[in-house]
């Protein structure tokens, strides 16, 4: 089980990429910091920034990337 979870505080679309054609901001087993951004949430053609609360090692997105999310949902899992 993931030490951390981190959850959208929106509702919105979810994203992992920054557009189309580039890489995901972070991929499971990247180590994040707090204040690192890992994914896109896209409300009304507005994109907001989602960033890690928390130091660790990224274990899954169980999320897809495209899927509609409501607000509390877990996005991200961190070891």
């Amino acid at each position: 089980m993931a030490k951390h979870e981190i959850k959208s505080p929106i509702p919105g679309t979810f994203y992992r990429k920054p557009s189309p054609n580039e890489p995901p901001f972070k991929e499971p087993g990247d180590k994040v910091t707090k204040g690192d951004t890992i994914a896109l949430v896209e409300v009304m053609k507005t994109f907001h920034e989602i960033k890690a609360d928390a130091e660790g090692t990224i274990t899954s997105f169980p999320v897809d990337d495209g899927e509609p999310i409501t607000a509390g949902l877990t996005i991200a899992e961190l070891d």
